[in-house]
């Protein structure tokens, strides 16, 4: 197990999440030493739902996040958590923030939708659940069907067996530090 305890991670998530999108990436690097904290819009307790009783409670909200404290961002998907947090301009403003500081975001399943709504698909080569594939080349993505896609540290998979694939990838890109997006800065 390769240690990652000086790594800060955000991952931001509401109600409707896709269970193990968040869990096991969760444990995946707080094993590994990671500090790992939840972001959401309140600090009530949030469920997976789809009839699923497993809850967890926020670390902080989302306007109390500052991406400086972190150096990656993960996005689970599920179908409502995704098209609630596109929604949320505090949220969208967080993951834009994440991308122009040139920080590793991890997104699987749906969570692209929240790239798209942040301007951070265009001419960037992802995956995602197959569902949303035409939203994702409609805002600029080159799409392919693969388990993990990785372009300029933007890590996108596909579905729950993609999961270990997708947390070794983003330790992996974690481990290589910030990356150039000057040309995100550029566009704005």
């Amino acid at each position: 197990m390769s240690n990652l305890n000086n790594s800060n991670i955000l991952i931001l998530a509401t109600n409707g999440f896709q269970e193990d999108e968040l869990f096991e990436p969760l444990s995946y690097f707080r094993d590994r030493d990671a500090t790992v904290h939840l972001a959401s819009p309140e600090l009530n307790e949030i469920s997976a739902g789809e009839g699923d009783d497993r809850r967890i409670k926020p670390d902080l909200k989302l306007e109390d996040v500052n991406v400086s404290d972190y150096d990656a961002l993960i996005l689970p998907g599920g179908l409502v958590n995704p098209d609630t947090l596109r929604q949320n301009d505090r949220a969208i403003s967080l993951i834009r923030d994440f991308g122009e500081q040139g920080k590793t975001i991890g997104a699987i399943c749906h969570g692209p939708w929240l790239l798209a709504e942040a301007g951070l698909t265009k001419g960037r080569e992802m995956t995602s659940y197959p569902s949303i594939k035409t939203d994702l080349e409609n805002a600029g993505a080159r799409w392919t069907d693969s388990e993990v896609v990785c372009d300029n540290a933007i890590v996108t998979s596909r579905k729950p067996a993609d999961i270990p694939a997708f947390c070794n990838k983003i330790a992996e890109e974690i481990r290589e530090g910030d990356h150039d997006r000057e040309h995100l800065k550029r566009a704005a």
